[in-house]
């Protein structure tokens, strides 16, 4: 299941979370295919002011970050650059919609692998066949 979580200053996302679920979930579906809709989990966390800082110094403004959870196979695929540059490309222009154009030089877009070995769901470790799958 691809985990999207995107942290933006809570009175910047206020009202926009409906557009930003579904943007957030159409790029994840736009390397993907369709058929990974139904699995994409998103999380908006919204910061209060005075606690995003950058530094030292607590900021007004900051251009939202995007972390994306996926299995860890997904780097060691021979297509994995490609995948990777679209995934980058996809979330930030997800983001762009909703926020404007003048962040994208500033939002930060961070894929993280995690092994299906650590991972678990239900109770259980999760084990999955295909390293394709996303």
């Amino acid at each position: 299941m691809p985990h999207v979580t995107l942290y933006a200053l809570e009175e910047e996302l206020t009202g926009r979370e409906p557009i930003l679920i579904a943007e957030l979930t159409s790029a994840v579906v736009s390397v993907y295919g369709e058929w990974v809709r139904s699995s994409v989990d998103v999380k908006l966390v919204g910061v209060p002011a005075g606690r995003w800082a950058r530094g030292g110094v607590a900021v007004a403004s900051a251009a939202p970050s995007v972390t994306f959870g996926m299995r860890e196979d997904v780097f060691a695929r021979p297509d994995a650059a490609g995948v990777i540059a679209r995934l980058v490309s996809a979330f930030t222009d997800a983001v762009t919609a909703v926020f404007g154009d003048g962040c994208r030089d500033e939002i930060l877009v961070e894929l993280v692998g995690q092994p299906t070995s650590r991972s678990g769901l239900g109770g259980k470790v999760i084990s999955f066949g295909s390293a394709s799958d996303y």
